[in-house]
């Protein structure tokens, strides 16, 4: 049996395919781990990008960037629940695939903000450096991308 088929006849695939209210719970809770997720990026990245200078990064930067690691937990957790009830479609979606990689994308990203000096300078109290800021300026246009395929795939 292919992996795909075998998700599709999982029981989670069944229960959410059986009851409406399920279904209807488990994407209420995708959106709003997306919520949490982008509303945290957003803004994160519009701080280091310069807006409302007078929040100290130093304080909002460590809970935002625990606030989207939750975000995106769950949002990875609903989702492959989602995926579950129709693996076959999702897989041969390009906009699923599109968001996809754009996810992989931002979370390179993210890998690289935090392994690097910039990021360890600011929550020192340091002022975020070019680097720091293009970061946040990719952030913000792959993660508004990924959302935007998010909605795109109910459309192919």
């Amino acid at each position: 049996m292919e992996v795909l088929d075998w998700i599709a006849t999982s029981k989670l695939a069944g229960s959410l395919k059986a009851s409406a209210t399920l279904y209807l719970f488990v994407n209420a809770a995708h959106i709003l781990s997306i919520g949490a997720l982008f509303g945290a990026i957003l803004a994160l990245d519009l701080r280091l990008l310069g807006y409302v200078p007078k929040v100290p990064l130093a304080s909002v930067a460590p809970y935002l960037s625990r606030v989207a690691a939750a975000g995106l937990a769950f949002a990875i957790v609903t989702g492959l629940c989602l995926f579950s009830v129709r693996p076959a479609e999702y897989a041969g979606n390009p906009a699923f695939l599109a968001k996809l990689g754009l996810i992989a994308l931002g979370l390179a990203n993210v890998a690289l903000v935090h392994r690097g000096a910039g990021w360890r300078a600011v929550l020192a109290g340091a002022a975020p450096g070019p680097a720091l800021r293009l970061a946040a300026a990719a952030s913000l246009f792959v993660w508004i991308a990924a959302v935007v395929a998010g909605r795109w795939i109910g459309f192919l």
